[in-house]
């Protein structure tokens, strides 16, 4: 079985069939979703999607792009509900803005002690800004875990990331034609450090490129990551939902 470890379930493209997305999902081997919180409203539907459908676990944060109409006061409080496996999806954005740098930063820090105080891993979101990230978690080394989501970096940083106690994630992109960068991560990373995700409805993979992303696709994220490391489609599949269950605390593992 395998688990997508980050899904946007709670956007608007799924309101009207998650029901058969899911089914779909499981007819794909995929036994557990992880839904992403982003801003308060995202936050309370993927917890309101976790109590309502059994294979579905819920993170709550404020993403960067949010920082500036959002606070983290919410946060606490919706970390106690019971399917509530992470914080985040949090982190730093340059690419679409840097004059808010300063906001960013101090969203993000406040994260960063949360997942101290109540001991829950980070989903981290880093675009254009992986150093900028690395350097405010890396006081904190030893204090938190958690996943560089959708890891757009070289190998040398996913190195940096593994040392700060961290996982990579891995979605759609190792399927395009040049991933280089991506490529060399997945050959050259032990597996007990890599996760598989979807990013749905985003960052779809081949042969889906450009259409809505859903967790059923993870599996091609599952065999692209195979063929790259000379390994079975099962024992990528094994490892990467153990790494789950290990880092998300999902229950009973399932393979």
């Amino acid at each position: 079985m395998i688990v997508d470890t980050h899904a946007h379930l709670n956007t608007e493209e799924y309101v009207h069939d998650i029901d058969e997305v899911l089914e779909e999902a499981q007819i794909h081997g995929v036994s557990k979703v992880i839904v992403i919180g982003m801003d308060e409203a995202s936050n309370q539907r993927a917890i309101e999607l976790a109590k309502t459908h059994k294979m579905l676990f819920a993170t709550v944060g404020v993403h960067p792009a949010y920082v500036d109409t959002t606070t983290t006061n919410h946060l606490e409080a919706l970390l106690e509900e019971e399917k509530v496996v992470a914080i985040g999806e949090c982190g730093l954005d340059l690419h679409w803005k840097q004059d808010n740098i300063k906001k960013q930063k101090e969203i993000f820090i406040q994260q960063i002690e949360l997942a101290v105080k109540t001991k829950l891993p980070l989903i981290i979101h880093t675009r254009d800004s992986f150093e900028e990230t690395y350097q405010c978690l890396l006081p904190y080394k030893g204090q938190v875990t958690g996943v560089f989501h959708c890891f757009s970096s070289n190998l040398e940083d996913a190195k940096r990331a593994i040392d700060l106690g961290f996982y990579i994630g891995i979605d759609g992109p190792i399927t395009f034609k040049k991933a280089y960068d991506l490529v060399d991560v997945v050959k050259n990373t032990d597996l007990s450090y890599i996760l598989v995700e979807t990013d749905s409805p985003y960052l779809s993979p081949m042969p889906y490129r450009g259409k809505r992303n859903e967790p059923a696709y993870t599996k091609h994220v599952v065999k692209k990551i195979a063929e790259l490391k000379k390994m079975t489609y099962r024992e990528v599949s094994n490892q990467t939902t153990s790494n789950a269950h290990k880092l998300f605390n999902l229950g009973g593992l399932e393979t």
